[in-house]
């Protein structure tokens, strides 16, 4: 028989406790405490998943100070706690302040035993949710692929790439903006693909001088230059028998472009210096956050060469347009932080909001390193805004202006509407309180199809 789910009632008058008692006693264990550290005493006992807590606790029933109190108590003694605070009827602005301090939920006073019901249910769900995440991410049983985690539908394509490139020795071009992964999908290639027990060589061709660069990916005979006191072997053939990843390949000199379309072309090389052409077997993956298509209109980059690294391209999605993966990743990279540092840490409401409503132009890099900085300044394992440095209003739209920040905007609350109702314009419109001709007119002022 499956144990039930216990739920911590702290109330000190003995009617509503009573009464909470015989609503919730069917689907639950409840613990009943009436006071702060009665409250306390019974959480570290009977570990309960979801407490409800009357903000008017003795010995001052009529202010809410003390119950504030018992709530930064009972968070910080378990993180994951799920708090609903009840007010009374006219103290509004005391829920407000309680979910701004960590609870979940809150309603007023007299308890309306349906809605009691609900909000407690809701509460158990998402603490559920939430330990078999991490559990999940205990065990390796996340949402990942080859490292890399997420489940929306734009990752997931990305997926399915990689597995069907694991099978072919095509070159590939990874494109998408900075701190998307790209690297790590070179990764996942690599590894999957019959090269696996060959060498992963990476090399950022934007990171290293255009003057040192050559000499980097070709290499050098002893005596080639000032300074080269030994031979050495370039990046392109130490990958050899393995895979060459070229990162930021739109930065890549003209000069740099032409040797290596002739390596791409013939399969050989020559070290700087040498007179021998090397024979070298390896895959080529490249990635780049430029637009190489306008790149080649403006002359900057070869048309040819794009074409031999080309072979198939994979677009990675910024993380803003990953639907549900920005709180899977906090979470994931919370997690990581927590099991490093040796502590419990969990968002506040006021977190998730910050997460989910930032534009995240440095995508997964920034969001981990948020994250990374978050928990070494987090007090009492609570990550909030300030923790995340996300406290400015709209900071995805600094700098843009009020055209282009209104337009942005109108953009996203126009894809959300879309996307919560799959597609349906008429059910859109609705959920933007505006008229069905109003957003036709918005759609095609901001060149969106319909």
């Amino acid at each position: 028989m499956d144990t039930k789910p216990t739920i911590l009632i702290v109330e000190d008058d003995d009617e509503v406790r009573t009464q909470m008692k015989w609503a919730l006693t069917q689907q639950y264990e409840v613990v009943l405490a009436e006071d702060r550290q009665s409250a306390v005493d019974s959480l570290k006992q009977h570990k309960p998943a979801v407490v409800t807590l009357d903000l008017g606790l003795p010995p001052s029933p009529g202010d809410p100070r003390e119950g504030f109190s018992a709530l930064a108590d009972l968070l910080q003694s378990d993180p994951a706690l799920k708090v609903i605070v009840i007010t009374g009827q006219d103290e509004r602005s005391n829920g407000t302040q309680a979910i701004g301090l960590g609870a979940c939920d809150f309603f007023s006073k007299p308890v309306k035993i349906d809605e009691l019901k609900v909000v407690v249910a809701r509460a158990l769900k998402v603490y559920e949710l939430e330990r078999e995440h991490r559990e999940q991410l205990a065990t390796g049983e996340s949402d990942s692929f080859e490292g890399i985690l997420g489940k929306s539908s734009q990752i997931q394509s990305v997926f399915a790439t990689i597995r069907k490139m694991s099978a072919s020795d095509a070159s590939v071009l990874v494109v998408g903006e900075s701190g998307t992964g790209k690297e790590l999908v070179a990764g996942a290639i690599h590894r999957l693909s019959v090269r696996q027990k060959g060498p992963f060589i990476p090399i950022n061709c934007g990171a290293i001088p255009e003057t040192l660069l050559e000499s980097e990916l070709f290499g050098h005979e002893k005596g080639a230059f000032t300074g080269a006191h030994v031979q050495r072997q370039g990046r392109i053939e130490m990958a050899h028998r393995g895979t060459l990843f070229l990162d930021e390949i739109g930065e890549l000199s003209g000069t740099l472009q032409v040797k290596l379309l002739r390596f791409l072309q013939h399969r050989v090389i020559e070290r700087i210096g040498g007179r021998s052409l090397i024979s070298v077997d390896t895959r080529v993956i490249a990635a780049t956050n430029v637009d190489l298509t306008k790149a080649m209109a403006e002359g900057r980059f070869r048309e040819d060469l794009y074409y031999r690294l080309a072979v198939v391209v994979i677009p990675m999605p910024p993380l803003r347009e990953r639907e549900g993966d920005i709180l899977a990743l906090a979470n994931a990279f919370l997690q990581r932080q927590a099991a490093a540092q040796q502590k419990k840490l969990v968002f506040t409401p006021r977190a998730v909001k910050a997460l989910e409503t930032y534009g995240w132009p440095g995508n997964v890099r920034e969001l981990e390193n948020r994250i990374q900085r978050a928990a070494i300044m987090a007090e009492n394992g609570r990550i909030t805004p300030e923790d995340l440095a996300l406290t400015k209003p709209y900071p995805q739209f600094e700098g843009q202006g009020l055209g282009k920040a209104r337009e942005a905007l109108e953009r996203q609350l126009i894809e959300a509407a879309l996307m919560k109702a799959k597609g349906n314009l008429t059910r859109a419109a609705a959920e933007l309180a505006i008229s069905r001709p109003t957003l036709y007119e918005l759609m095609e002022k901001l060149g969106m199809r319909k």
